[in-house]
C-alpha cells in the first residue's frame, strides 16, 4: 500500500537547491557517452574493415574480442579494469579513465557488429564497380563503400548511442561523478533519497528523449528510407 504520510513529508524543492551540481553531473553524462561513442563508433568500424581480410587468426581475435565484450556484463568490465588489471599490470588509471575505457571497449564490441551488417549490405556490384574504375582500397572504402553502409547504419547507431547514454549511470560505482553519482552523494548529505533519485530519473528521462528526437530527425535524413525515396 502508499503510504500517502510518507508522501506527504517529500520535498521537491531539494533537488532545486542543488540543480547545478546535478546538471553538472549530467554534463558529465553526456560527456563520456559522447567520447566513448565517437570513439567506439571510429574503432568499431575499423575492426567491421578489418574483419574482411582473408588472415583467419585476424579474423578470430575480432570475432573473439566481440563475442567476450557482448557477452559480458560492463558491470564485470568495469571493475575487473579498474581493480583487477592494475594487479597483473601494475598500471593504475583514475576511475574516470578507467570508466571512459570500459564503457569504450564494450560499445566499440556494438558498433563494430552494426559496422559489419552495413558493410554487407553494400551490393557486390559496388566493390565491383570501384575495382573497374581502378580505385585503390581507400578510396574504395571512403568513396564507395563506408557512405552507402552508414546510411544502413543509422537507425542502430542511434539506438545505442541512447543506450550508452542510460549505461553511463553504471559508472557510478568507481565514485566519478556523473549524474548518479551526484544524485546519490546528496541523497545521502542531505537524507532525501526519493526526492533526488527521482530528480535524477526526470533529468536522464529529458537528455534521454532529446537524444532519442535528433536520433529520429538523423535517421528521416540519412537513413535507408531517404535513400529508397
Amino acid at each position: 500500500m502508499i503510504d500517502f504520510d510518507y508522501l506527504a513529508t517529500l520535498d521537491f524543492s531539494v533537488p532545486w537547491k542543488y540543480r547545478w551540481q546535478l546538471l553538472s553531473g549530467l554534463w558529465v553524462s553526456f560527456c563520456l557517452m559522447l567520447v566513448s561513442s565517437a570513439a567506439g563508433l571510429a574503432i568499431g568500424i575499423v575492426f567491421a574493415m578489418v574483419s574482411r581480410t582473408r588472415h583467419a587468426v585476424i579474423r578470430w581475435m575480432i570475432a573473439g574480442y566481440v563475442e567476450f565484450f557482448r557477452n559480458t556484463p560492463l558491470l564485470v568490465q568495469l571493475i575487473w579494469l579498474h581493480f583487477v588489471l592494475p594487479l597483473l599490470t601494475g598500471i593504475n588509471t583514475t576511475p574516470l579513465v578507467s570508466g571512459t575505457l570500459a564503457l569504450t571497449l564494450n560499445v566499440t564490441a556494438y558498433f563494430s557488429e552494426i559496422a559489419r551488417a552495413g558493410i554487407n549490405s553494400v551490393g557486390r556490384g559496388q566493390w565491383e564497380g570501384a575495382q573497374a574504375l581502378g580505385l585503390q582500397a581507400f578510396p574504395t572504402w571512403v568513396r564507395v563503400i563506408l557512405p552507402q553502409a552508414l546510411r544502413v547504419m543509422v537507425p542502430p547507431l542511434a539506438g545505442m548511442v541512447i543506450n550508452i547514454f542510460k549505461a553511463t549511470a553504471i559508472l557510478s560505482i568507481l565514485a566519478i561523478d556523473d549524474l548518479m553519482r551526484v544524485a546519490t552523494r546528496i541523497s545521502n548529505s542531505a537524507f532525501k533519497p526519493v526526492e533526488m533519485i527521482t530528480a535524477a530519473a526526470v533529468l536522464y528521462l529529458i537528455l534521454g528523449s532529446l537524444l532519442a528526437l535528433g536520433a529520429d530527425r538523423v535517421e528521416r535524413k540519412y537513413g535507408p528510407r531517404r535513400q529508397s525515396a
